[in-house]
């Protein structure tokens, strides 16, 4: 868990088990990986609209439902075009 530390207070992305991306500031995160995020979005993909940002605020994710988090490079995601972009989205993690 040591390298999640590293994180908190960085922009992360977060994809889950059931094929969700999220995108906010890691706040803090407990034992079993549940993270709160601030300042967070979902970003949903379409292959016929662009990526839709739902904005969420303040938002818990639960560690069981985490299948990767990285940390964001801003400066690059802030030059995306999310209207043109266009992904199929993705499937859940079967168990």
């Amino acid at each position: 868990m040591s390298g999640l530390e590293s994180y908190v207070n960085n922009t992360v992305s977060i994809i889950t088990a059931d094929g969700r991306n999220f995108v906010g500031t890691l706040k803090g995160f407990d034992q079993t990986v549940n993270v709160i995020l601030d300042e967070s979005h979902e970003r949903v993909y379409s292959m016929t609209a662009g990526i839709e940002q739902v904005v969420l605020g303040l938002h818990i994710i639960r560690g069981d439902n985490i299948a990767i988090i990285g940390q964001l490079d801003e400066s690059a995601d802030s030059k995306l075009d999310f209207t043109a972009i266009r992904g199929m989205p993705l499937e859940p993690v079967v168990h």
